[in-house]
């Protein structure tokens, strides 16, 4: 089990600039790199209007589905109508 060589401290490890290759490679220039302009978003102008009330958009929200169901119940009688006749 102890075989092996000892293992060093941190003390006794040399240790290496990370940024040492980047200040070979650039040689004192400063690296610019060249990129693709992003596209600009363009937002929809509705985003930002008013929004209604709440009892308002309730009150709206509500005629429109008991119009809706008031429709269906119409169809239904009219269905009805057909296949009795």
């Amino acid at each position: 089990m102890g075989t092996g060589e000892p293992k060093k401290k941190l003390n006794e490890m040399e240790w290496v600039a990370i940024d040492d290759s980047a200040q070979k490679e650039t040689s004192g220039k400063a690296l610019v790199k060249k990129r693709i302009p992003k596209r600009v978003r363009q937002i929809p102008e509705h985003y930002f209007l008013p929004r209604r009330s709440l009892p308002s958009a309730i009150a709206l929200n509500g005629s429109i589905i008991a119009a809706g169901i008031g429709a269906g119940m119409m169809v239904e009688v009219w269905i009805k109508k057909k296949i009795a006749v």
